[in-house]
């Protein structure tokens, strides 16, 4: 029994005449009498009473009928929720994002696409890479912002820009002093570094930068996110390396000095699944490429 079924006896309980339900139903008279016969033999009773004069229901049809129109109606009521849901997904966007998608993307997006899509409802959540990319691959994020390219035969990955790193310490420190500071003097000072529970991809630069130019930092604090590190630096706890983006949040008592080598960039990622079927997704990708390269090529020229 499938539903076109009931639909059928429906009609045909409601017109109680084969020939204007045929007519309704837009099917041949032949073949909507063997769907009330297929119908009446899963049912196992006669529903309707047929002559060559008249067709009345009889008493096993009355009481099918009642609960036909009921389970139309609850499947109807089923499709028209299922729509209810796609529909309001596709004015939602889940945005995931490191810090530096809060200066260096947001600004330049989002005043555009609330503009353009002013019934879209936008949630930004700032979360690490790993809890971003968890979430987009259950479905609980629609577009991330990371560190990492994640790009594989679910998820699509693109590169949105590459930022510097910048060293970052107290007025008062001895290093301050130098307009260019050399690399080999950051041996043994005392270091800020960001935890890599939280920021793994610049911990593991930070470190790997040290590392390749035989430097030991004597780190003294792990910082769980980048204002208790810049923090950290204005109440002379050390130094520390942070992206480029950070400059701004800066405090009085600290200054950035530029290294005699470069230090290294980190990349910024956007990505969101390959079967996503969301045009608010679309739409953000849309302007992210042509409103974002726009605007950040004029700030960086």
């Amino acid at each position: 029994m499938e539903l076109r079924h009931l639909r059928y006896f429906i009609t045909v309980a409601e017109e109680l005449n084969f020939s204007k339900a045929a007519l309704k139903l837009y099917t041949a008279q032949p073949s909507l009498s063997q769907q009330i016969k297929d119908l009446e033999e899963d049912v196992g009773v006669k529903l309707l009473h047929r002559t060559k004069r008249k067709v009345e229901l009889t008493e096993e049809g009355a009481v099918f009928l009642e609960q036909a129109r009921l389970t139309i109606a609850q499947a109807n009521k089923a499709i028209a929720m299922a729509r209810q849901v796609s529909q309001a997904k596709q004015q939602m966007l889940r945005i995931g994002f490191v810090p530096v998608a809060e200066m260096k993307i947001f600004p330049y997006v989002l005043p555009n696409l609330r503009v353009q899509n002013p019934d879209l409802k936008i949630e930004l959540l700032s979360l690490n890479n790993v809890e971003q990319m968890k979430l987009l691959k259950k479905g609980e994020l629609d577009v991330t912002f990371t560190r990492h390219n994640f790009h594989n035969d679910e998820i699509e990955s693109q590169f949105v820009l590459r930022e510097p790193l910048i060293f970052l310490l107290p007025k008062d420190h001895p290093l301050a002093k130098y307009e260019r500071i050399p690399v080999k003097a950051l041996n043994g000072i005392d270091f800020i570094i960001p935890a890599a529970e939280q920021s793994l991809t610049l911990h593991t630069a930070i470190l790997d930068f040290a590392k390749a130019n035989n430097i030991e930092f004597n780190i003294v604090q792990k910082a769980d996110n980048i204002l208790f590190n810049i923090n950290s630096i204005g109440m002379g706890l050390g130094c520390t390396i942070l992206p480029g983006y950070i400059a701004p949040l800066t405090m009085s008592n600290t200054v950035i000095r530029p290294l005699d080598i470069e230090l290294p960039y980190l990349d910024l990622y956007v990505s969101y699944r390959k079967n996503s079927s969301s045009a608010a997704v679309q739409k953000f990708i849309e302007l992210l490429t042509k409103v974002f390269y726009l605007n950040i090529a004029r700030e960086q020229s």
